[in-house]
């Protein structure tokens, strides 16, 4: 399967230079500098490299993850750590993720205390639980969506651990790229919530998606969504915005807007149901961030680890039912 960049206007003249940079020329105007990153969110790996291309070799051994079919070994090697090109990009999505923080953390604030119980005669659609999760999920919705387009060509818009690790596992990024996405991104995400807390002037506040009172709600119940919920996003994110059989069909125009939707639609779907639980977080670092901002529960540690176990899950399912006709072990 040929999973070479293509572009149907003939006068594009595609390049890459020594440092791994991307370039698209267009009836002589200034190159677009694009960084080669197989898993670029909304991307479709239209704008990966070729394993097959002999000119393309050395790129490829600082940053593996440039082109598909990349092997276990060029996975693990460290020497990505030496390669300024994705510390540059992981500041990126340190910035990234402060920015989307802060706006969805400060656009889904209310008071600590547990929301107004249901009624019996409307039940959850008519108080502030269910409120609350509608205007986030438009919100992550509207934000992710933008924010994929605008840095999409940068960093491959992950601003998610969740989505990083995700990458990691499905063999799409290399191990270097996981370490400095996730830790640029939850420290983007941690002063996001100290901003937050600034802002507001004090820390007595809760967040959607970041929130639960095990007096109400077990914790096994909050696992259980959560696991539940990013399985969902992370089959349906890489079925529309990073499996290149769609790229004809969806392409980078329409996926990021499709991804958003995802995350949107789920962080409002699991977030009025249970009375006492704020939803499925979907994004590890945002609830870090928030915690920062407020005050750290006992049971933060399910944001990262039910996402974890569903990124090796979802890993598992690419593996065997892998998008390419090659997956060297």
């Amino acid at each position: 399967m040929n999973v070479e960049p293509k572009d149907s206007r003939h006068d594009v003249e595609n390049s890459v230079d020594a440092n791994g940079h991307h370039f698209f020329s267009t009836n002589g105007r200034l190159p677009a500098n694009t960084q080669p990153f197989i898993g670029r969110l909304g991307g479709n790996l239209e704008f990966a490299l070729s394993q097959q291309d002999a000119s393309q070799a050395g790129i490829l051994q600082s940053v593996p993850d440039a082109a598909p079919n990349m092997s276990l070994q060029a996975q693990l090697d460290l020497r990505g750590f030496w390669c300024l090109m994705l510390w540059k990009a992981a500041v990126i999505e340190g910035f990234g993720s402060l920015m989307l923080t802060f706006l969805t953390v400060w656009t889904n604030l209310s008071p600590s205390g547990i929301p107004t119980p249901p009624t019996a005669q409307f039940g959850n659609f008519a108080n502030a639980a269910f409120i609350g999760p509608l205007v986030g999920g438009l919100t992550n919705w509207f934000l992710i969506t933008l924010l994929t387009y605008t840095f999409g060509a940068v960093s491959g818009a992950h601003l998610n651990p969740t989505i990083t690790i995700a990458t990691f596992f499905a063999r799409l990024c290399s191990f270097p790229r996981m370490v400095l996405y996730v830790s640029f991104q939850t420290a983007g995400a941690s002063l996001a919530g100290l901003l937050v807390r600034a802002a507001i002037s004090t820390r007595d506040f809760k967040v959607g998606g970041c929130w639960l009172y095990t007096d109400h709600v077990p914790v096994s119940s909050s696992f259980v969504v959560e696991f539940v919920a990013c399985c969902a996003l992370l089959f349906i994110a890489f079925g529309v915005g990073l499996d290149p059989r769609q790229r004809q069909i969806i392409g980078p125009t329409l996926s990021p807007f499709l991804v958003g939707m995802t995350l949107g639609t789920i962080s409002f779907g699991t977030g009025f149901t249970r009375y006492g639980h704020g939803g499925a977080s979907l994004n590890p670092a945002r609830c870090f961030g928030a915690f920062v901002g407020s005050r750290f529960p006992g049971w933060h540690w399910i944001n990262w680890v039910a996402d974890i176990v569903a990124c090796i899950l979802h890993g598992l399912f690419y593996m065997l039912i892998p998008p390419f006709d090659k997956y060297d072990v």
